[in-house]
């Protein structure tokens, strides 16, 4: 099979790409190379570098000729520095996928296509309340936040309980990325009804793992915690620590990528490890893989475009793709104590 994997040379297309080639597939990597100061050397030889972006309309054209299967994994991550951001991101993400799917549609493509979505499209995850069962958590108040009450409330005031969030829950965006990633998604769908291609969208948790970005703005929190610790200083941890994640390995998520590949089902699935835990957990299994271990401090400090829950059930993709995590968060930290970084 012959795939494309927009910004293949990152932190997961990288590992995609690598997963591919070891199988035998011809690999076609369509990147700007910005986050690199050279051609990275863990592409192996046998791939097809073309460097641009996804404005590069002479690279777009060039990237999707005589290809099986796109996987889509160019785009401008994290939360950013603060609203300033809001037209790159939609330049990159929004307008980046649209150029590729137009270029897929002047090719007249209708192969397989995997993009790469997010559980930040949920916005909060879900939610009960002892009370009224099942409800909907609204975006936390300033004021409640600036007291130290970080729990979504229920309406009657009483504090709401997480639960694994399934792929049914309705999309409910609160942050520039989360809403380009909710369109990547839509725009991606659309492009499947229109071209008959088949289009699943992974919407992977927080990914960590070798070659993850350090010291950005965009880097994840697991980066950041694990820079903060090589340079002897504590980790600071958002709130009091106890919001909830589900820190899924960036092999798994690339295993994840070959399975939709390969797959003919459409939709849109969680790309979870099934074991969640809290940022405060995540910083202190960090910390414990140093020698001169610097316990975590907690801050109380928020970002409003932060949620406080979010947590996935991994069942469909088990059911539809085949796919379960393979890497325990015990082991995963252990390992990125010392894994390279970007």
């Amino acid at each position: 099979m012959r795939v494309l994997v927009t910004g293949g040379a990152g932190f997961i297309g990288g590992q995609i790409v690598e997963q591919l080639a070891a199988r035998g597939d011809q690999v076609v990597v369509l990147d700007s190379l910005a986050a690199h100061e050279e051609p990275p050397e863990h592409l192996p030889d046998s791939v097809e570098l073309l460097v641009g972006d996804l404005g590069d309309e002479r690279a777009l054209r060039r990237a999707v000729e005589g290809v099986d299967a796109v996987c889509h994994q160019a785009a401008r991550v994290g939360l950013g520095v603060d609203f300033d951001d809001v037209s790159d991101y939609v330049a990159d993400n929004d307008l980046g996928t649209a150029n590729l799917l137009r270029a897929l549609w002047r090719r007249s493509f209708t192969g397989r296509l995997v993009v790469a979505s997010s559980m930040v499209v949920y916005g909060e995850g879900r939610y009960r309340c002892p009370e009224h069962g099942d409800v909907r958590a609204e975006p936390r108040r300033r004021d409640d936040l600036d007291a130290g009450r970080f729990e979504p409330r229920c309406g009657c005031g009483a504090d709401l309980e997480w639960a694994a969030v399934r792929e049914d829950a309705r999309l409910d965006p609160r942050n520039v990325y989360a809403a380009t990633k909710v369109h990547t998604e839509h725009l991606s769908f659309l492009y499947g009804r229109e071209s008959e291609a088949t289009v699943c969208a992974l919407r992977y948790h927080n990914v960590y793992g070798p070659r993850m970005p350090r010291d950005t703005p965009y880097a994840g929190v697991a980066s950041i915690f694990r820079s903060a610790l090589e340079a002897g200083k504590a980790p600071r941890v958002f709130e009091d620590g106890n919001q909830t994640r589900d820190f899924v390995h960036v092999r798994d998520v690339a295993r994840a990528n070959l399975l939709a590949l390969d797959s003919a089902w459409t939709g849109a699935a969680n790309i979870a490890s099934g074991e969640p835990h809290s940022v405060g957990d995540m910083a202190r299994a960090l910390a414990a893989g140093f020698t001169e271990a610097t316990e975590p401090v907690v801050t109380g400090e928020y970002r409003l475009g932060d949620v406080r829950h979010v947590a996935a059930s991994p069942d469909l993709a088990a059911e539809a793709l085949g796919f379960r995590a393979e890497t325990g968060f015990a082991e995963g930290m252990a390992d990125f104590a010392h894994d390279p970084l970007r």
